[in-house]
């Protein structure tokens, strides 16, 4: 599987941005896929996660109400604010547990990544 993410750029606090993922290779009907971010000096985090598990699409407690995956891989994001700024990753892993519950990512298929940056 290869995932190429699109779409980064810059917004205004405020503003909205739609991400894009693309893949190539595999169906991902069967992979859990996500969006996972990593601002400078930080850890990545988890942004969204669908899980075919049951369906469900999880968000980070940051972005709720805020952010929404669709089911195409995008990623919708509004009312942005400085906190937002980080290269954004689109991820897909066959397996829900290991990438929407344990951040288990030896076997996740990963973007190279694309900058959101929201500034004044």
């Amino acid at each position: 599987v290869q995932l190429a993410e699109s779409g980064g750029g810059s917004a205004q606090p405020g503003g909205s941005l739609t991400l894009s993922c693309e893949s190539s290779g595999d169906s991902l009907e069967y992979y859990a896929r996500g969006w996972f971010r990593q601002a400078p000096g930080k850890e990545r985090e988890l942004v969204s996660c669908y899980s075919t598990l049951d369906g469900s699409t999880t968000y980070a407690d940051s972005v709720k109400g805020r952010f929404t995956m669709s089911g195409d891989m995008s990623l919708q994001m509004a009312s942005l604010s400085t906190e937002d700024t980080a290269v954004y990753y689109c991820a897909a892993d066959l397996s829900a547990t290991r990438l929407c519950r344990r951040a288990m990512y030896e076997h996740t298929f990963w973007g190279r990544g694309t900058q959101v940056t929201v500034s004044s």
